[in-house]
């Protein structure tokens, strides 16, 4: 009965996050329970809690991380100076008069905005209130409006440069040096974050492409689901000229998001140095756009702040968690478990995303990358997976696992904002072909790696 104390440990903390206590302590908290259980029974050795230490310095200490307050402070800024607005009226104006227009403008501009806070929340809310009642005065219907929205807000998982990603690297890094290191390699290969971001690009922009495709086959066959619009209604009555208005909306948030990915994809920054070229060029944006005060300089920072304790403090709880979860051979358990799954790594890999899928209906990216990722990625890669691949599949899946009803969280953003007429119902049928388009992608991807892995070995060659 001893060897499933691991699973018990794990139910535990899932208990507690349905009771709704706070993540960072209910996997910190419930560690300590175990490990003190435990250690008065025989079956813990408290002396894995003495890594701890190294382990929060570890934390504290790691480049990699300072990339998460930059990103979220750089997506704050240009959220709080209204240039999404303006980039979401300027891409309104290029496609709008089209059918299907609109939902086109919200999925392009919704990818830019992942791009920029990396946050599923925060872009989902964000194009909820900006283009949601656009959307339905234009006449288009409820559900195609609110799942687009909320399709499009989950691409801040994938579309680099994600929060999601950079965590995701950071984690699936050490997994990838562990495994190396039990396979008897010595000298182990490393990942980054970088990679992660040049592995994600494809498969990023396979998906917003099949998002505006689909867009367009319902304007297409159902036009008075997606009706085009007037350029003048477009235009509000401005008599500034068009190619003037798409200049001022268009060029100053491109070339923010291009400068960190161009830096990024040349060599020329890491991803942390990047986020800080990010963070200065929004501020930079958003005092030459007149909207930078005090205030709003406040209200930014404190948002940051607010997000990157939360993050910090679910890695500190995490890590607390894993080091009880090894004492109690928790890694031994998962490895047997695997070694024993008809279809080998093909059934491993299942398992492991089908587990993700549903941890993603209670859980945030950010507790499963830290806690269930240093589980499971270990075992997945001795086995001979490519870390790049696997992170990028992982991410994917957390993004449709947040779309799927009754409980993706992206429907819950939205239900907050959209206006009550709105049926719930319609949220759950519009997200519906956007996780077919999703799930498809991940098929795309289990068939074919090279679309993650390919476009890595051609920016790092040696």
């Amino acid at each position: 009965m001893a060897e499933f104390i691991p699973l018990w440990l794990f139910a535990g903390v899932c208990v507690c996050l349905l009771f709704g206590y706070p993540v960072a302590f209910s996997l910190g908290g419930t560690a300590l329970i175990f490990a003190a259980v435990g250690s008065f029974f025989g079956t813990f050795d408290s002396v894995f809690l003495e890594a701890l230490p190294n382990r929060l310095f570890g934390i504290i200490g790691n480049e990699t991380l300072i990339a998460v307050p930059l990103f979220v402070l750089m997506g704050v800024l240009l959220e709080k100076s209204k240039l999404a607005e303006k980039l979401l009226d300027s891409m309104a104006m290029l496609f709008g008069t089209l059918r299907g227009g609109l939902g086109i403008s919200v999925i392009l501009v919704g990818m830019l905005l992942a791009a920029s806070t990396g946050i599923v929340g925060a872009t989902v809310v964000t194009m909820g209130m900006i283009s949601l009642p656009t959307m339905l005065r234009r006449g288009y219907d409820p559900a195609l409006a609110t799942g687009t929205i909320c399709a499009t807000g989950t691409l801040g998982q994938i579309i680099p440069p994600s929060i999601a990603l950079v965590l995701l690297g950071d984690v699936m890094s050490n997994a990838y040096q562990k495994a190396q290191l039990e396979m008897g390699i010595f000298s182990p290969k490393t990942i980054s974050v970088g990679d992660l971001f040049v592995g994600a690009l494809i498969p990023g922009l396979i998906l917003v492409g099949l998002y505006i495709l689909y867009v367009i086959m319902v304007a297409w066959l159902q036009p008075h689901k997606a009706p085009a619009v007037p350029r003048e209604e477009l235009r509000n009555g401005s008599t500034e000229p068009l190619a003037i208005q798409l200049i001022k909306g268009l060029l100053p948030p491109l070339i923010l998001i291009f400068a960190v990915l161009g830096s990024i994809l040349s060599g020329i920054a890491t991803p942390t140095e990047a986020a800080g070229v990010g963070a200065l060029g929004a501020a930079i944006l958003a005092l030459a756009s007149g909207k930078l005060s005090f205030p709003t300089l406040k209200d930014a920072v404190y948002s940051t702040t607010k997000v990157t304790c939360m993050v910090f403090m679910i890695l500190i709880g995490a890590s607390l968690f894993s080091l009880v979860f090894r004492g109690f051979g928790g890694e031994e358990l998962i490895q047997d478990f695997f070694s024993q799954l008809p279809g080998g790594v093909v059934g491993a890999m299942i398992v492991v995303m089908l587990l993700m899928f549903f941890l993603g209906f209670i859980l945030d990216f950010i507790e499963i990358t830290f806690v269930v990722v240093p589980i499971v990625a270990p075992v997945l890669l001795a086995m001979g997976l490519d870390p790049v691949w696997l992170g990028i599949m992982m991410a994917i899946n957390l993004q449709t696992s947040f779309l799927t009803p009754p409980f993706g969280f992206a429907l819950f953003y939205l239900r907050g904002v959209a206006p009550p007429e709105i049926k719930t119902q319609s949220i759950y049928k519009g997200v519906l072909p956007f996780i077919l388009i999703q799930i498809f992608v991940l098929l795309m991807l289990a068939v074919w790696p090279d679309l993650a892995t390919w476009l890595p070995e051609q920016v790092y060659a040696d």
